[in-house]
């Protein structure tokens, strides 16, 4: 099935929720379902779950999380908490008119969800995570340095928390080439450059695209980060300590 037209059946719409504008692909309906992407994409990541469970029954909302893709993102890494994010989410659900909603969440969007169930357990009917298990927070270390602590100096966490830094980095690359450094990638370890370099320069540009993703899927991340540059995204990880 040609890209245009899984784009097509896909209604978009940009909804006030929480002091922002946020931008959410939906399809079907029936019980709500909430697909939050992770770091760095836009919700054309679920492209083939939102038509999967709009067939069978669902109303299935992606949303660019606040920061990326047609979403507004706010300058300071201060309103990146979980706090502003599980925010967004339940206005979602609130101009939906629903109690609860279904959460899945992969990377990033699984941390939201374990937050958003953690925080307010009555909106979230069911959760399925990706990736990313629950890591409770460490009373005695910051998130950060707990991470410092573990893996070293040279993770993509430490190297994106310095305001500039890793744009500066990714700015030596297109945006089709960051996406396939990132969405490509095939590690298993936390991810680490070695001393004196930059994740982004560390991680290879795999010169075939898998048989699950195509050249023209992942133009359309580039071409939104093109757009949007990818400050809000690093935003996230400049927060994880507030």
């Amino acid at each position: 099935m040609s890209m245009a037209l899984i784009v097509s059946e896909v209604n978009h719409q940009r909804i006030k929720t929480n002091g922002i504008w946020m931008h959410i692909a939906e399809q079907g309906t029936g019980p709500l379902v909430l697909l939050l992407h992770g770091f760095p994409e836009i919700w054309y990541s679920w492209r083939h779950q939102l038509k999967y469970l709009a067939s069978h029954g669902y109303h299935t909302v992606a949303p660019d999380l606040r920061g990326y893709g047609d979403s507004d993102s706010p300058i300071s890494p201060t309103s990146y908490t979980f706090m502003h994010v599980v925010g967004d989410l339940l206005g979602l659900i609130d101009h939906f008119g629903e109690q609860q909603a279904f959460v899945v969440g992969d990377d990033w969007g699984a941390n939201i969800g374990w937050h958003m169930s953690l925080f307010r357990p009555d909106r979230v009917k069911g959760f399925v995570a990706i990736g990313v298990p629950y890591f409770p927070r460490i009373p005695t270390i910051k998130t950060v340095e707990a991470i410092r602590k573990a893996y070293g100096d040279h993770t993509h966490v430490s190297q994106f928390q310095e305001a500039g830094r890793a744009e500066r980095a990714f700015a030596r690359y297109d945006c089709l080439t960051v996406m396939k450094k990132f969405m490509l990638a095939t590690w298993t370890e936390f991810l680490a450059a070695p001393p004196g370099m930059e994740v982004i320069d560390f991680l290879p540009t795999p010169s075939v695209s898998p048989s699950w993703i195509t050249e023209q899927d992942l133009m359309v991340f580039a071409d939104k980060f093109q757009e949007s540059g990818f400050t809000g995204a690093f935003n996230y990880y400049r927060a994880m300590d507030l």
